[in-house]
């Protein structure tokens, strides 16, 4: 891009007023190089070349997200400002199938460079001792025809789309996820969800709602040096015991020596507000406002969303610490 290009679109003085705006905190501290790693990226058998890198296009893609813009056409056209091209890293706008490409191949490793924003929150020491485990909603268009009809429990109400468990800790920080077909995922899901929270760093605590109150879960946690604490539900017995945690059963079973009062239990279930708090934030990064069509094009949108909360959080701890700086948002 010439600078005879951007004074046609806006003045140098403009572009130097939105290079000090919160979007562009989030590219400050963080290197997307480590896309280039990736073989999906590599150029074609054939020759041909990319005519963006990844690194500029994540950066225009998290641009857009933390913008509330969505979907291959408004991305497009969000990146044909000349200021937030430049300020993402091109040296030219992209095109709609440079974006499209882009998004395309992402679907394979957007997992992937998830758990690597993980290890960077890991390193800033942005975890804490509690995780919290939960799974939220993702409502899509009708015209997703891979989506279905879901119900809500917590809602006590229906609605079209998928679900995703995510782990959260620290300040509504997710560490783990899964997308699923529903908000009530099933079991399997929740410990695979668990096995790879725990394979970031070991917490003392694991909180979860009624809905985790199964053996397997309980002992996997437990086999791991890890409390976990979620509601005893009685509704699957004829002879309920008398405890207010699962937790409490399966350590009078496995150990007369461990206790565990019934206030620290509580404190810590107190708690679970946090993951709550984390599944808003990843709305608010775009979870909330799936735009596509096909399961392959949700999840990629959904791990996008997840991959920005983790942005903001890493760019607020490092802008915590510079006087003056600003915190941005979400």
């Amino acid at each position: 891009m010439s600078p005879a290009t951007l004074q046609e679109q806006s003045s140098v003085e403009t572009f130097f007023n939105v290079v000090e705006t919160e979007t562009l905190a989030l590219f400050e501290h963080l290197s997307f190089e480590f896309l280039e790693e990736f073989d999906v990226f590599a150029p074609a058998e054939t020759g041909r070349t990319r005519d963006h890198e990844p690194p500029e296009m994540m950066r225009g893609f998290l641009h857009c997200y933390y913008k509330d813009i969505y979907g291959i056409r408004p991305v497009e056209r969000e990146l044909q400002n000349a200021v937030v091209c430049l300020s993402c890293g091109f040296d030219r706008p992209p095109s709609r199938d440079a974006v499209d490409r882009f998004l395309t191949d992402l679907e394979h490793v957007v997992d992937e460079i998830f758990d690597h924003l993980v290890e960077q929150a890991a390193r800033r020491g942005l975890l804490d001792l509690t995780y919290c485990i939960d799974s939220t909603d993702v409502r899509t268009m009708p015209a997703d025809q891979d989506a279905s009809k879901c119900y809500d429990p917590t809602a006590e109400e229906y609605y079209y789309g998928y679900g995703c468990t995510i782990v959260s800790t620290g300040q509504k920080i997710p560490i783990a996820a899964e997308f699923t077909e529903s908000k009530q995922a099933p079991e399997e899901t929740a410990m695979r969800v668990t096995r790879d929270a725990l394979a970031v760093a070991k917490p003392i605590w694991m909180v979860g709602d009624s809905a985790y109150d199964t053996l397997d879960w309980h002992d996997h946690l437990l086999a791991a040096g890890v409390v976990p604490v979620a509601p005893y539900n009685a509704r699957n017995t004829d002879d309920p015991k008398d405890i207010e945690y699962r937790v409490e059963d399966r350590i009078t079973e496995h150990s007369k020596d461990v206790q565990l009062k019934q206030s620290t239990l509580d404190e810590t279930y107190n708690r679970r507000t946090g993951v709550e708090r984390t599944n808003n934030a990843v709305k608010d990064c775009g979870l909330g406002h799936v735009r596509a069509r096909g399961r392959v094009h949700a999840r990629a949108q959904v791990f996008l969303a997840l991959c920005l909360r983790l942005v903001v959080a890493i760019t607020n701890y490092e802008r915590g610490d510079n006087p003056g700086s600003t915190v941005i948002s979400v």
